[in-house]
């Protein structure tokens, strides 16, 4: 599906859940303006989108799921110089290999290659190993408030001898963003057939990583920009900077269910 949507996440802690909200429809205004000798006529357009959904799921195997793919496919989502839609910051993360590090954090990279900045802050907490070895080459799974393609991290999981999600995105076959390539329309696993976009409500805090946890383990290369819970308390766990999944549906224990 296209996702060329303003949604976010809502920051990661107790947060109260706020709801999705819909794309507004552009306005357009004209000015007439009368000079000397005749009329001139300006037009000016502003165009505000805002969007809003999520995945969340656990470590299942993305072989167990089935794929089912039709030959229609949809519209190529616009990726903003950051590496994915611009949206409200909300709770999210993403996996990969750490390129560089600095005093304020570091950057890394997914398996697709999406370039991710990850801000620490005196609250961050590093799992799985001591916060020196968040190093070059390190393979860490970052969860936090996510703001397109910049992660303000809550917890940084180190992942000894992690590959940066590199054989399960191969093994779900995620697709890598590329301008002007169409997404597929292809369907994994068990999706809602009544889904519809934006539907829901944003989470976050420890119900938000689980999601993304979930959704990391089985479908990662691309950034959940934010989690959302939905009317039946499944969970959709929202995928950017790919092309395809961008949704990923996650059950109420935190397992994959499937994704499109």
């Amino acid at each position: 599906m296209n996702d060329c949507d303003p949604t976010s996440h809502s920051p990661a802690g107790s947060a109260p859940a706020t709801t999705a909200v819909q794309a507004r429809r552009p306005s357009v205004r004209r000015l007439l303006s009368k000079k000397k000798g005749g009329w001139i006529v300006a037009a000016g357009m502003t165009c505000a989108v805002a969007g809003l959904t999520g995945v969340g799921a656990y470590a299942a195997s993305a072989s167990s799921l089935s794929a089912t793919a039709t030959s229609s496919p949809t519209a190529t989502p616009s990726l903003p110089a950051g590496g994915g839609p611009v949206a409200p910051p909300s709770a999210g993360g993403a996996t990969g290999i750490v390129d560089t590090t600095s005093t304020s954090g570091f950057t890394m990279s997914t398996a697709t290659g999406v370039k991710v900045t990850v801000d620490e802050t005196s609250s961050t907490r590093t799992l799985g190993a001591s916060a020196k070895a968040v190093k070059k080459g390190a393979s860490v799974l970052v969860l936090g408030t996510v703001n397109s393609a910049t992660i303000t991290a809550t917890q940084v999981i180190v992942q000894p001898k992690g590959d940066g999600g590199a054989a399960a995105a191969k093994a779900a076959g995620v697709i890598s963003f590329q301008q002007g390539t169409p997404s597929p329309t292809k369907k994994v696993g068990q999706v809602p057939s009544d889904y519809t976009e934006g539907a829901g409500t944003i989470v976050s805090g420890t119900t938000a990583n689980k999601a993304t946890k979930a959704a990391q383990a089985v479908v990662p290369g691309g950034i959940n920009n934010r989690v959302v819970k939905l009317s039946d308390g499944e969970y959709e766990v929202h995928n950017i900077s790919v092309n395809w999944p961008h949704h990923v549906f996650v059950s109420k224990n935190f397992k994959v269910l499937g994704y499109e």
